[in-house]
C-alpha cells in the first residue's frame, strides 16, 4: 500500500459507503429488535455486578408487563375488545 494521501483517502471514502450501506440495509424491524434484545437483557449495568444486571432484567420485564396489562384494561376500558 502507498503512503498517497489520494489513496488514503478513497480507502476512507469507500469505508464510509460501505459502513453506510451496510447501516441502510438493516430492517427497521431487525434493528429495533436488537435494541429491544439489548435493553432487556440489561446490557448498560455494570461489569461484574451480577445483582445490578438482573434488577434490571427483572424491572425492564415486570415494566414491560405493566404497560402489556395497561393497554389491555384501556382497551376493555373503550370496548375495543
Amino acid at each position: 500500500m502507498s503512503n498517497d494521501p489520494r489513496e488514503t483517502a478513497r480507502a476512507a471514502e469507500a469505508q464510509a459507503a460501505l459502513d453506510r450501506v451496510k447501516r441502510d440495509s438493516e430492517s427497521l424491524l431487525s434493528s429495533s429488535m436488537g435494541r429491544a434484545a439489548e435493553h432487556f437483557s440489561g446490557g448498560d449495568a455494570p461489569d461484574g455486578d451480577r445483582i445490578e444486571l438482573w434488577g434490571r432484567r427483572i424491572g425492564r420485564s415486570l415494566s414491560l408487563l405493566g404497560v402489556i396489562a395497561l393497554a389491555y384494561w384501556l382497551g376493555h376500558q373503550l370496548k375495543i375488545w
